[in-house]
Protein backbone atom coordinates (compact mmCIF):
# COMPACT_ATOMS: atom_id res chain seq x y z
CA UNK A 1 0.00 0.00 0.00
CA UNK A 2 1.17 3.52 -0.78
CA UNK A 3 2.29 5.13 2.48
CA UNK A 4 3.29 8.62 1.29
CA UNK A 5 0.92 11.56 0.88
CA UNK A 6 -0.35 12.17 -2.63
CA UNK A 7 1.41 14.96 -4.50
CA UNK A 8 -0.75 17.19 -6.66
CA UNK A 9 0.38 17.76 -10.23
CA UNK A 10 1.63 21.25 -9.34
CA UNK A 11 3.77 19.85 -6.50
CA UNK A 12 5.24 17.15 -8.74
CA UNK A 13 6.08 19.85 -11.30
CA UNK A 14 7.72 21.98 -8.58
CA UNK A 15 9.72 18.96 -7.44
CA UNK A 16 10.90 18.37 -11.01
CA UNK A 17 11.89 22.03 -11.49
CA UNK A 18 13.84 21.85 -8.23
CA UNK A 19 15.54 18.68 -9.44
CA UNK A 20 16.51 20.46 -12.67
CA UNK A 21 17.93 23.43 -10.73
CA UNK A 22 20.59 21.17 -9.21
CA UNK A 23 22.87 22.41 -6.44
CA UNK A 24 21.82 26.04 -7.00
CA UNK A 25 18.34 25.37 -5.63
CA UNK A 26 15.38 27.68 -6.16
CA UNK A 27 14.87 31.10 -4.57
CA UNK A 28 11.86 31.85 -2.41
CA UNK A 29 12.00 35.62 -2.84
CA UNK A 30 10.95 35.69 -6.50
CA UNK A 31 7.31 36.84 -6.38
CA UNK A 32 6.75 35.56 -9.92
CA UNK A 33 7.62 32.02 -8.86
CA UNK A 34 4.21 30.46 -8.26
CA UNK A 35 5.49 27.13 -6.94
CA UNK A 36 6.61 28.48 -3.52
CA UNK A 37 3.48 27.01 -1.80
CA UNK A 38 4.27 23.62 -3.33
CA UNK A 39 7.92 23.87 -2.31
CA UNK A 40 6.82 24.73 1.23
CA UNK A 41 4.54 21.65 1.25
CA UNK A 42 7.41 19.52 -0.05
CA UNK A 43 9.62 20.93 2.71
CA UNK A 44 7.01 19.90 5.27
CA UNK A 45 7.12 16.38 3.80
CA UNK A 46 10.94 16.29 4.02
CA UNK A 47 11.51 16.28 0.27
CA UNK A 48 12.91 19.80 0.20
CA UNK A 49 15.17 21.74 2.53
CA UNK A 50 14.62 25.47 3.00
CA UNK A 51 17.66 27.49 4.04
CA UNK A 52 19.17 30.89 3.30
CA UNK A 53 16.11 31.95 1.30
CA UNK A 54 16.37 29.03 -1.13
CA UNK A 55 14.86 25.58 -1.54
CA UNK A 56 17.10 22.55 -2.07
CA UNK A 57 16.30 18.93 -2.90
CA UNK A 58 16.92 16.43 -0.09
CA UNK A 59 17.82 12.76 -0.48
CA UNK A 60 14.17 11.91 0.26
CA UNK A 61 13.08 14.37 -2.42
CA UNK A 62 15.47 12.85 -4.95
CA UNK A 63 14.07 9.40 -4.17
CA UNK A 64 10.50 10.64 -4.51
CA UNK A 65 11.40 12.35 -7.80
CA UNK A 66 12.91 9.11 -9.11
CA UNK A 67 9.90 7.07 -8.01
CA UNK A 68 7.14 9.38 -9.24
CA UNK A 69 8.52 11.51 -12.05
CA UNK A 70 11.34 9.60 -13.68
CA UNK A 71 9.44 6.32 -13.46
CA UNK A 72 6.39 7.90 -15.11
CA UNK A 73 8.51 9.04 -18.06
CA UNK A 74 9.60 5.45 -18.60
Amino acid sequence: MWSEPYLETCCRAALHRLFLSGAAGRPEADAAMKDVPCLARLAHLGCVEHRDGRFFLTAAGAARHAAEILRARG
